[in-house]
């Protein structure tokens, strides 16, 4: 399974909105800048997050956006499900309640299949937005900015 951009830039971006949402709405220009995403980028995110109901917007000037949960009631997963859609990386027929492959009754590799897709949500599921938000300040207390380590170096 690999995530796209989407997954990638949208879950900094959710750190960083929580980091700075203490001071108020948080605008598109202040995470595109600390995040190096563009704004135009950054703002298809912020939607299909706030489709989510993850993040709400403010109008008008100091308007932008704050979360719309507790950062400990958001999960990795929630984030990057409204991004990405299904974080499963393997669509077998065989594990739909409908049950739309014939072998299903004898396929014994669906269960492999299953592990693999239970594994990856659980997984996404128990980390908190709080969790990174935490790591977050960490790292900035070590006088690093916090960012990502799958960023391409320039």
């Amino acid at each position: 399974m690999k995530l796209s951009t989407k997954g990638r830039y949208g879950l900094r971006a959710m750190v960083d909105l929580v980091v700075h949402s203490e001071e108020g709405p948080v605008p598109v220009s202040g995470i595109a800048a600390r995040q190096r995403i563009s704004e135009s980028y950054l703002e298809q995110l912020l939607a299909k997050l706030k489709k989510a109901g993850l993040v709400s917007s403010v109008r008008g000037a100091g308007g932008g956006y704050i979360p719309d949960r507790e950062p400990k009631e958001i999960s990795v997963g929630d984030v990057l499900r409204a991004l990405e859609g299904s974080l499963d990386p393997v669509d077998c027929p065989g594990l739909a309640e409908e049950n739309r492959c014939g072998g299903a009754d004898v396929c014994v590799t669906k269960y492999v299949w299953k592990r693999i897709n239970d594994s990856i949500n659980r997984t996404v599921d128990e980390i908190k937005i709080s969790d990174l938000v935490k790591e977050s300040r960490e790292v900035a207390q070590k006088n690093r900015t916090p960012g990502s380590c799958c960023e391409k170096k320039e």
